[in-house]
């Protein structure tokens, strides 16, 4: 990877990892329906008069909107509004791999592979002894809030993979039109006409850097930038990255909103990454070792 790809692989894990903590914030003044309907309906409009709708069914299209924007985003945010802190959230949802391989052998039939399960055993225990810790740092709602957000995370991977090779920025884009109106709906019925007019007569800088923020910089910069990445080298030099997310997002939470982890979440959190990495590159090493034999 060249120097100049490699430095934009690191603003995309930089500006995913910060992504979590700009949540929190946005969620200080604008609740968590309202939220979502805001972001995407800036990364939508006006950007889909500029990027070409990808060439695939609108059946899809929708599904893919209804998972991996308004159902993943739907409960993250929720999650994060009631207790979710900003770094652990950004590492459970990571969860999303996982969550992937037993939905693509559900319903793709992919078979697993043994660096595959041995990462899901370890990440699990991981995410277990996180999850043990509700009401340490955290509230348990929001933990399992956050797993409904991977979960859905996962099956809109599962829409990617059905329909092959597309535009990703595209995707992205097109995909953005179909969650503002669910969004605003939940709006209306969970956080009321009162709760939405209030927040938005009185939203403050904060709250509109957040929703610039996660609109352009988390959605069409950040999708930008990695569709480039994959389409010049293969994924499996680009998807390692990903593991530096929720090392960005754990370290941004520390250091801007004075976010604390137990002993035991730290040592949950060394165990997800673990299992990650396993994933990740499992595969690879059994490979190299398999010649030495």
């Amino acid at each position: 990877m060249s120097p100049r790809d490699l430095l934009l692989a690191l603003i995309v894990v930089l500006a995913w990892g910060v992504n979590f903590v700009v949540i929190k914030v946005g969620l200080h003044g604008v609740p968590p329906m309202l939220l979502g309907a805001l972001r995407f309906t800036l990364a939508a409009v006006p950007a889909v008069f500029f990027v070409r709708r990808p060439q695939m069914p609108w059946r899809w299209l929708f599904a893919y909107g209804a998972t991996i924007s308004f159902g993943q985003f739907a409960f993250l945010f929720s999650a994060m509004y009631v207790g979710m802190p900003a770094g652990l959230a950004s590492l459970v949802l990571q969860a999303q791999a996982f969550f992937t391989l037993i939905f693509a052998a559900l319903f793709l039939q992919e078979r697993f592979r043994l660096p595959n399960v041995a990462g899901l055993l370890i990440a699990a225990a991981g995410l277990a002894v996180i999850g043990l810790q509700g009401g340490h740092t955290m509230s348990l709602a929001g933990f399992v809030l956050t797993l409904c957000a991977a979960c859905m995370w996962a099956l809109g991977n599962i829409v990617t993979k059905k329909v092959g090779k597309v535009d990703l920025v595209g995707l992205v884009v097109w995909g953005s039109l179909i969650p503002p109106l669910p969004f605003f709906a939940a709006s209306l019925v969970f956080e009321g006409p009162r709760e939405i007019a209030a927040a938005l007569t009185g939203i403050s800088a904060l709250s509109i850097f957040a929703i610039v923020y996660l609109a352009f910089i988390a959605t069409l910069v950040g999708y930008g930038l990695w569709s480039r990445l994959l389409s010049r080298y293969p994924a499996s030099q680009v998807a390692p990255f990903s593991l530096l997310v929720p090392i960005v997002g754990l370290a941004s939470a520390s250091l801007l909103l004075g976010e604390q982890l137990s002993a035991m979440q730290v040592a949950g959190a060394l165990l997800v990454m673990a299992g990650l990495a396993v994933n990740v590159f499992g595969g690879w090493v059994v490979q190299r070792l398999m010649p030495a034999r």
